[in-house]
């Protein structure tokens, strides 16, 4: 037994092994020997980065989708999201974690008067992975509300849910108070408030995406995967109604629910 080399192992087994690891430290291995790479490129071993469901999420797809192997799949859903549900959600995988993430777009949303042309206006925008967003005219009263089912997401993974927006140049009053911020799973509940406009000192910073898009965070909550052995919702708030100001220019893409990279930072 001394002398057993690696290589030695069934290519069963070591993809086993290597699915304990990360895709990054997959890729690693790959350049050890050509046992490696044919181990760490095998759909064995890629498969177990995928959600056990992945078969039925690409299926929704609005485009379908065309992939060579696991890998390819893996890396095409971790680079680019995948529109879905006739565009109503993106999906992808956390190419750090795993982890599944989605984005709801503004359809899937609850906005306050946004079928009034007067106060909301569904457009394209640019840079948007959605055929439309919506960008507010005038409103006094700002309520953004989205839910997603706790089902839908990986298990036991800390999660945080993010306002995707952006600024127009003519934005006003939207600084003025903060506004509040909400998420409620269960019977958890996390509470803050924001300011949305640039170069505010706050706890809730808002931030510059990579892909040119403002986010700030509306909250966290821990996805047991089945909370109290039934089904539920993650329900999350943005609001500012205690103000009787006029406020506009807030152009909204969605808001994303993904996961933390840190997970020992929680409780």
């Amino acid at each position: 037994m001394a002398n057993t080399r690696i290589e030695s192992l069934p290519e069963e087994c070591m993809a086993h092994i290597l699915s304990f690891t990360s895709p990054r430290d997959v890729c690693r291995s790959s350049t050890v020997s050509l046992f490696f790479q044919e181990v760490a490129d095998s759909d064995q071993t890629w498969q177990k980065f995928l959600p056990s469901d992945y078969v039925e999420i690409v299926s929704r797809s609005v485009q379908e989708m065309k992939f060579s192997s696991m890998k390819d799949l893996f890396l095409k859903l971790s680079s680019t999201p995948l529109l879905i549900d006739g565009g109503l959600k993106t999906f992808s995988v956390d190419k750090y974690t795993n982890k599944k993430c989605y984005m709801l777009s503004t359809k899937e949303l609850s906005i306050t008067w946004a079928n009034n042309n007067l106060n909301w206006c569904r457009k394209p925008l640019l840079q948007s992975r959605f055929p439309e967003s919506v960008e507010l005219i005038m409103v006094s009263w700002l309520e953004i509300h989205g839910k997603i089912g706790t089902r839908m997401l990986s298990s036991n993974t800390i999660y945080g849910a993010y306002l995707v927006f952006q600024l127009a140049d003519r934005a006003f009053g939207l600084g003025t108070l903060p506004s509040e911020v909400i998420v409620e799973v269960g019977g958890y509940k996390t509470q803050g408030s924001v300011y949305l406009k640039l170069g505010n000192e706050d706890q809730r910073e808002l931030c510059v995406r990579a892909d040119g898009w403002l986010e700030v965070e509306l909250g966290e909550f821990y996805n047991d995967g089945n909370i109290g052995g039934c089904k539920n919702e993650v329900k999350m708030w943005l609001r500012e109604i205690k103000g009787e100001h006029l406020k506009g220019g807030l152009l909204v893409e969605g808001i994303e629910i993904r996961p933390k990279r840190s997970n020992s930072n929680y409780m």
